[in-house]
């Protein structure tokens, strides 16, 4: 069997990514505009001296504006980056900052779930940005815990990552059925492979 499986992109990552790069390019595009805007707009209406704006204050708003179309840039880059692979005794989950191996001895049990179950009580802004993937199923890992604090865990991932309060891990991934079959499979060899070991003549 091979080292590793394949790199499942982690869906919920990129929606978010998605969402915030466009929102960021808009932001930058205009804070441009307006700077340009506010620095021709006196030659072109001289008799309207209120419209006189520093030119310290123009190059700082156009140099914010290029640097939030950087990272909106920098978003797109990064966008499916996120993604998780199973591997012989673990499964690695990769995020453009954090790289996370889940032991095969945390898993209980991964079981898939609509997301729309997982998190059937949010309301507001949640339930707006869930409703696109709402009908979506994860693949959700009950764990003895969690190989980082629950706290750091969530600087790096969304809210959606964790369905409550216990060491639930929901995963979206464009192919749930690959993956699910996929993770058995190591789980399955690693296992065996602890059983021949324990079994073996010392």
């Amino acid at each position: 069997m091979p080292p590793g499986g394949s790199r499942h992109t982690l869906l919920l990552y990129t929606y978010i990514l998605n969402r915030l790069w466009r929102g960021l390019l808009a932001t930058g595009i205009v804070l441009i505009a307006l700077a340009v805007g506010l620095d021709l707009l006196p030659g072109w209406l001289p008799q309207d001296a209120f419209l006189q704006v520093e030119s310290l204050r123009l190059w700082v708003t156009g140099a914010v504006g290029a640097l939030v179309i950087f990272v909106a840039i920098f978003l797109v880059a990064f966008r499916k980056s996120a993604y998780v692979q199973p591997y012989r005794d673990h499964l690695r989950l990769v995020t453009p900052f954090l790289r996370l191996n889940i032991s095969y001895r945390r898993i209980r049990q991964a079981s898939c779930t609509e997301m729309a179950r997982l998190f059937p009580n949010v309301k507001g802004w949640q339930r707006t940005f869930l409703r696109p993937l709402a009908g979506k199923m994860a693949i959700v890992l009950d764990l003895d815990g969690y190989p980082i604090s629950r706290g750091a865990l969530r600087l790096f991932l969304s809210p959606f990552f964790f369905p409550d309060r216990t060491t639930r891990l929901a995963l979206l991934v464009p192919d749930w059925m690959e993956f699910s079959t996929e993770l058995e499979s190591m789980r399955g060899s690693w296992r065996e492979a602890l059983r021949r070991s324990a079994a073996a003549p010392r």
